[in-house]
Order: C-alpha cells, then sequence, then structure tokens
C-alpha cells in the first residue's frame, strides 16, 4: 500500500470505490469534477497530509447529514456523574442523561419530580451533588441486550440508577446502605432479574466507626443483589438482598450466561488485607496489597442463594436483607479459585463456559472453564480454606489455560467471530486473541493464541466492543476508552481530556484498523456498551399532554390549554401555566413576599422536538419540558422585586419573546 505513489493511489481509489469518492465530497461535487469549491480528493489529501488509509478511516467513519449511527454508546460520564450516548460509527456525542448530578440543561435535579429521585440517592439525608459514574449495564433478555433499560454505579458513594430508554432520563437512585463505595456493578443478570453491585474497599457495616487495627475482625466486603421488577421499571429493595464477604476489596463482577446462567463472578484483590498507613512507616498500599502471588476469585451461586433468602436465612443490617458470610459457607453460596494477583476484570464468554481474568501485574490473561469449576465444587475438589472458612478450588484443577498477551492486561471483550480482545494498559495497546473450544471449531481457527496487537493512545482501561459482553457479539467496531490523551490534541491546559478510539475489527482475516480519536471533555470516564441502534425504541414525544416522566404516567397536574389557572390558599399560591410556541399562559404570575409557590408548568406541544425551557433567574430553577411533559417548582418568595422567567429552548423565530414577569410585592 505504501510503496504506491499518491497518482496511483487515486487512480485505484477511483477505480474500486467510487462511492467512497461521493462519500468524501458529501455527495457535492462541482461542474470541474471536484468537491464544491473547485477541490479534488487528490489536492485536499496531499494539503493535509492524509494517507490512503486516513481517506478509508474517514469513508468509514463519517455520517452523511441525515443519516443516523448503526450503534449507540452508552458510557460512563466519570466524575461528571453522568451517562453519555455516543453515535457509532460517527462518534458524535448525542446525549449526556441526567442521573446523580444536576444537569441545568435538561432541568435534571432542578423540578420537584426529579429531585424526589435524586433524593433516593441521599446518604443519611444529605444531598449529593457528584457521583462517580463506572459501569453502565444494559438491560436483556435471554442474555442478550433488549434495549429497554441502562443501569449506572455510582462507585463514590454506592449508589444504583435505572434509566428507562424510553425516554433516555434517570427514573431511581436507590444508595446502598451497607457500604459507601462500590465498583462491582453495575452488571446484570441475563434476564435482568438482579443488578450486581459488588463493593470495593472493605469497611464497617454502614460506615460505624472501627479500628484498623480490628481490620480482620469488624471490616467486611460485600455484593448486593437488587432485584429488578421490569414491569414497574423500578428496583425493588424490599426482595433485594447481599452476601456478607471477607474483608477483601472486591472488584468487578460479571453474571453467567447460558451454560453458567445463575451464576456470579467477583473479582478481588488485596487478599493480603493491608492497611496502608506510610505516615507511620507502614508498605504503601500499592506495596502491601499486591504481596501475594494470587488473589481469590469470588465464584457465587446466585440460584441458590436466591432461595437461601426466600427461606429467610437473612440477618437485617441497617434495614437491608444481608446474608451471613457464615451462612454462605454452610450453604455452599460461596467458593473462591485463586487467580492472578491484583486482577481487574473477569469477564465471561458468550456461550458462558469460560471466564477470563486478568491480573495487572500478570502478562497473561487466565481461562478458567465454568464446567471445571461446577464439578470441583460437586466434588470439593478444594485446596483449603481461607481464614474465614471460605472453600478454595484447586487452581489446575479449574484451570483451562493462560495466554501471554502483553504488559499490564485489564479487560476483555469478544466478537462473533471467535476472538477476544483485551486492554493493556502498561503496553497501550488491545491485544486480539482466539478462543478455544466450540469458537474453534466454529471458526477453523487454533485456539487459546495471540493474533495479533494494535497501539492504542494512551493508557487504555476498559474497551467496549459492539454488543462484545452479551451472548450474541455483534463485534464490527471496538472502542478503545483511554486514560490519557498526551499528545493527541490541541493544548488545552494541563488537565487534558481523555480519548476514546474507535477500531474497526469487522475482518477477522485482516489487520484492526484505528479509526477515530475522539476528546471527551468530561473525566474520568470508564465503561462502555454498544447496542444496535435499532433496538431502542424511545419514544418521540411523551404519550399525552400532562406527562410525568419520573413516574411514566399522567400527572395529576398535568393541563390541557385552557385550563390554566392561578389559585391562592391562604399565603400558598399554586399556578397551572402552559408552554407553546411562543409563549406562556399566564405570562405574568404576582405574590407576596413570603408566599409559599407551587409552580406546574405543562408544555402543550405534540410536535417533535418542540421542547422549551423555563428560566427563573435568582431562584435557581432551569426546566427543559419535551413535547407533552408536566414539571413543578415549589420555592419560597422570600425576597420582594420583579423577576423576568423565559425559555431557555430556541423554540421559534419568536423565541426571546416567550417570557413573563414573576412579581413578588412587599
Amino acid at each position: 500500500m505504501k510503496s504506491l505513489s499518491w497518482k496511483k493511489w487515486i487512480t485505484v481509489l477511483a477505480a474500486i470505490s467510487t462511492v467512497l469518492f461521493l462519500v468524501m465530497c458529501g455527495g457535492n461535487q462541482s461542474q470541474n469534477g471536484g468537491v464544491a469549491g473547485g477541490e479534488d480528493l487528490q489536492s485536499i489529501a496531499e494539503a493535509r497530509g492524509l494517507t490512503p488509509a486516513d481517506l478509508v478511516a474517514a469513508a468509514k467513519t463519517y455520517m452523511p447529514t441525515g443519516k443516523h449511527d448503526d450503534y449507540f454508546m452508552f458510557a460512563s460520564g466519570g466524575h461528571s456523574g453522568q451517562v453519555l450516548v455516543i453515535g457509532m460509527p460517527s462518534m458524535r456525542l448525542l446525549k449526556v442523561i441526567g442521573v446523580f448530578t444536576p444537569e441545568p440543561w435538561q432541568g435534571w435535579g432542578y423540578s420537584n419530580e426529579t429531585r424526589e429521585i435524586m433524593q433516593g440517592g441521599n446518604v443519611d439525608g444529605k444531598a449529593l451533588h457528584w457521583g462517580d459514574t463506572h459501569h453502565p449495564a444494559l438491560s436483556e433478555t435471554d442474555g442478550d441486550y433488549d434495549g429497554q433499560f441502562c443501569f449506572i454505579n455510582d462507585k463514590a458513594n454506592a449508589r444504583i440508577a435505572v434509566i428507562d430508554l424510553r425516554d433516555f432520563e434517570t427514573k431511581q437512585i436507590v444508595k446502598n446502605p451497607l457500604s459507601l463505595s462500590d465498583h462491582g456493578g453495575s452488571m446484570v443478570t441475563p434476564n435482568t432479574e438482579y443488578i450486581i453491585e459488588g463493593g470495593q474497599y472493605a469497611m464497617p457495616w454502614s460506615g460505624k466507626y472501627a479500628s484498623l487495627k480490628d481490620y480482620k475482625e469488624k471490616y467486611r466486603g460485600m455484593v448486593t443483589f437488587w432485584k429488578f421488577d421490569r414491569k414497574k421499571g423500578r428496583i425493588d429493595e424490599s426482595k433485594s438482598f447481599a452476601l456478607e464477604l471477607p474483608p477483601y476489596w472486591q472488584d468487578l463482577a460479571d453474571a453467567g450466561k447460558l451454560v453458567s446462567d445463575g451464576w456470579v463472578f467477583l473479582n478481588s484483590f488485596n487478599t493480603e488485607m493491608s492497611t496502608g498507613g506510610v505516615e507511620e512507616g507502614n508498605p504503601p498500599f500499592e506495596a502491601g496489597a499486591s504481596q501475594r502471588d494470587m488473589d481469590y476469585l469470588h465464584v457465587i451461586n446466585l440460584k441458590k442463594a436466591v432461595k437461601v433468602f426466600e427461606a429467610g436465612k437473612v440477618s437485617k443490617i441497617n434495614g437491608f436483607n444481608v446474608i451471613s458470610l457464615k451462612t454462605s459457607v454452610a450453604e455452599g453460596l460461596l467458593h473462591f479459585v485463586p487467580e492472578p494477583k491484583s486482577p481487574h476484570g473477569v469477564d465471561v464468554t458468550p456461550d458462558g463456559n469460560f471466564l477470563v481474568i486478568s491480573g495487572k501485574l500478570d502478562p497473561h490473561v487466565t481461562i478458567f472453564n465454568f464446567n471445571k469449576i461446577k464439578s470441583a465444587i460437586e466434588n470439593k475438589t478444594f485446596s483449603g480454606k481461607d481464614d474465614y472458612g471460605v472453600p478454595i478450588l484447586d487452581y489446575d484443577t479449574v484451570l483451562e489455560t493462560q495466554i501471554e498477551v502483553g504488559l499490564g492486561p485489564l479487560h476483555t471483550q469478544f466478537d462473533q467471530n471467535g476472538f477476544a480482545y483485551t486492554s493493556l494498559f502498561l503496553e497501550s495497546a488491545v491485544a486480539r486473541w482466539t478462543l478455544g473450544g466450540d469458537f474453534t471449531k466454529k471458526h477453523g481457527k487454533e485456539g487459546w493464541t495471540l493474533i495479533d496487537k494494535i497501539s492504542v493512545h494512551y493508557n487504555v482501561g476498559h474497551i467496549a466492543v459492539a454488543e462484545g459482553d452479551n451472548v450474541n457479539p455483534d463485534g464490527k467496531y471496538l472502542v478503545s476508552l483511554n486514560k490519557w490523551a498526551v499528545d493527541r490534541f490541541g493544548n488545552v491546559g494541563p488537565l487534558l481530556p481523555q480519548n476514546f478510539q474507535l477500531i474497526d475489527i469487522s475482518n477477522p482475516d485482516g489487520n484492526m484498523q484505528l479509526l477515530y480519536d475522539m476528546p471527551i471533555g468530561i473525566g474520568e470516564p470508564h465503561y462502555a456498551q454498544i447496542i444496535k441502534a435499532d433496538k431502542i425504541k424511545s419514544w418521540e414525544v411523551y404519550p399525552e399532554i400532562g406527562w410525568n416522566p419520573g413516574t411514566q404516567s399522567k400527572d395529576p397536574n398535568g393541563i390541557r390549554p385552557g385550563e390554566e389557572k392561578v389559585v391562592r390558599r391562604g399565603n400558598k399560591v399554586e399556578i397551572w401555566m402552559s408552554a407553546v410556541r411562543s409563549h406562556y399562559n399566564p405570562e405574568r404570575v404576582e405574590v407576596r413576599k413570603g408566599d409559599h409557590v407551587i409552580w406546574h408548568i405543562t408544555n402543550v406541544e405534540r410536535a417533535k422536538d418542540a421542547t422549551h425551557g423555563f428560566a427563573l433567574p435568582g431562584f435557581d430553577f432551569n426546566l427543559s419540558l419535551e413535547p407533552g411533559e408536566t414539571q413543578t417548582i415549589e420555592f419560597v418568595a422570600d425576597r420582594e422585586g420583579v423577576y423576568p422567567f423565559y425559555c431557555t429552548e430556541f423554540c421559534s423565530a419568536l423565541h426571546l419573546e416567550m417570557a413573563g414577569y414573576f412579581l413578588i410585592k412587599p
């Protein structure tokens, strides 16, 4: 490819791919045969220093105006506390979903309805104003994404949120009452019966004080199974429960599928139970928690745990159902498998038969065979027990194989062609290797073999393959979620964006191709899942006028045109207002200082994309009212004055005239 001259390359390109040329020209050719403006593809490429590979990459990602992406990527928004929705292959940011943090453009956290949802995640009555979103999980049916819901955890505060994909809005936030942090969430079981939330840093239950000298006795880990009611679209806390775990630092989780359905696998590290203390001359955590050669993979029989829970063999801790560690051991719910130290990923293959483990300090991926694990449990093939009596399965008995893939392996995803892909943090690369077992027979490849690598930029954490962690991977694209950008983008100061890199993995017999760099100016995005766009069946407008998105039902305060009114009851003033292009009704609202104001606003539009805003300066309100939506704000008119309110969405030619006056008399 590189040996051809530019002119020869353009000739070949034109001959074999007129479509490519037209795509690059945007379909708009001038009379002289070049693109609009008199330039042709060759002169543009030469002027910008583009290679033929660059042109191919551009053609693969370019999305002409009016065309839609084939995939949606749901990515965590990191410290923003939100979820990002990105179109693929264009890598266009389509939406930021407000979750754990107020988001003014959407009015998220400013209306009564959205504040009530956010308050579900309060800690001891205290409101939180940020979250650290880590692992989005799309709902599944029979182990395949169904496009109905998305779940996301908040590592910083041990919370789980439910997002309804009919309108891409958060409907519920629950706070784990046992812990202050989580990491191994949120993952779902194959039919979304449960949302899995693994802890991270061991601590006394509910954060109560205990000296680190009593770490082994009073500190504990946890994994929580939140029961999801699909009909209601809500987590049912009364039917949810947790397993008490030893005070190791639990990490990522994955649910079994097909042959391993009903089981859950959870990594851990710091089985040394190091408590740090560099200020006292102790080894720092990174050294103290990395001394042993092996940590423990937690193997949990969820089906059996559900039966134990339903039989009432639980205790209440801070009002929450907990199966004790002693009960888990007695009932055979929990077993350990030694795994290479400091693991960060456990990923179940699409057939459910193999578990891929990556230890950050081991250049191999380690593959365990689920059927061997199950047999070892049934036959009690143990190599011992840990300090808490949990049986440890014999490592060699359950091991399938190891593959040396490179430095700093973290996470693995899969495609439909029998390949697995593993991120290499230290090497800044993604490795591609072949699966064994039935995959080898199906695709005629040598199993468990490293095939190739592609460099990424830089320090990749998670990767996401299109539908690459369910039973039916699509596998056309891979996105590398890189922690560092270094020199990829223009300098915007010391705090640099992170870098999502789109990679074409569609050719099973060819090389992977890096297509696109997408800067993410929200830190630190962590994980993503990619779903086929046609699986999402979202609404264009709300089902009827006066819709409450929080309850997904008609709001009793929703009104139709002609029903607007202002009612005073003592010092309480209640307003029912409509919004339509290009005015509010009423346009003037007058109250007295000290009045308690309740203000309902309904967007009575039925046209797609006819969104209206409502900003009330001085009182910290901005709402986004999509067609048919009703929202409520409530406050005390505590200072006299004149406050113009206005529409914050440019909705019509007379948008600036869509305004009114809120007057507070002395």
